[in-house]
């Protein structure tokens, strides 16, 4: 006979002010809680676990400690690490921005000194100077 093989369910926790992050694993009775770090007193881990099985996320049976036991805490960040497929897609984006942007910096560079965007400026900018008896008149005089 085949054993039918229990799935894994994931909860993911955040406490800012502690800064740590949790992830509860389900399987089955079995319930294993990896924290990224080692911030939880004896006390706030009894508090978390009542809450985690008052809210429906674990076993009651874990609270207490019947058949599957109470949960195992583990110290671990290893499961914070971003999928490698995630991390190449993002270089990948990051390559086309930056070489994009050296491109078109290029480009304007390549305006600015062939005379084609220079020519704006110094052609609004020919007037006749203001003499110092053109300017407005003095309030005293």
């Amino acid at each position: 006979m085949k054993a039918i093989p229990v799935e894994t369910e994931f909860f993911d926790f955040g406490f800012p002010r502690l800064d740590t992050v949790v992830r509860v694993e389900v399987r089955g009775d079995d319930v294993t809680i990896r924290v990224s770090r080692d911030s939880f007193s004896e006390r706030r881990k009894d508090y978390f676990v009542r809450e985690l099985a008052a809210e429906g996320f674990i076993p009651e049976s874990s609270v207490w400690g019947v058949a599957g036991g109470s949960p195992r805490w583990v110290v671990d960040y290893t499961w914070l690490e971003i999928d490698p497929a995630v991390r190449a897609c993002a270089n990948r984006l990051v390559f086309r921005l930056f070489s994009g942007s050296v491109l078109l910096l290029a480009l304007l560079f390549g305006l600015l000194f062939s005379g084609h965007l220079g020519n704006v400026r110094y052609q609004s900018s020919e007037r006749a100077p203001i003499a110092a008896s053109q300017g407005p008149p003095l309030a005293g005089k």
